[in-house]
């Protein structure tokens, strides 16, 4: 593949850089903080 078109094929998603652990913990203080706000909202 060309880098143009590797460049295309790119989809707006997380850099390839970041580990791969630091995604994961972000994603889960993603769900505890949603899970926060539900709760205090009153809606579970």
């Amino acid at each position: 593949m060309t880098n143009a078109a590797v460049a295309r094929a790119r989809t707006g998603g997380p850099d390839d850089d970041v580990p791969k652990i630091v995604e994961h913990i972000m994603g889960w203080v993603l769900v505890v903080v949603l899970a926060m706000l539900v709760t205090q909202a009153g809606l579970l």
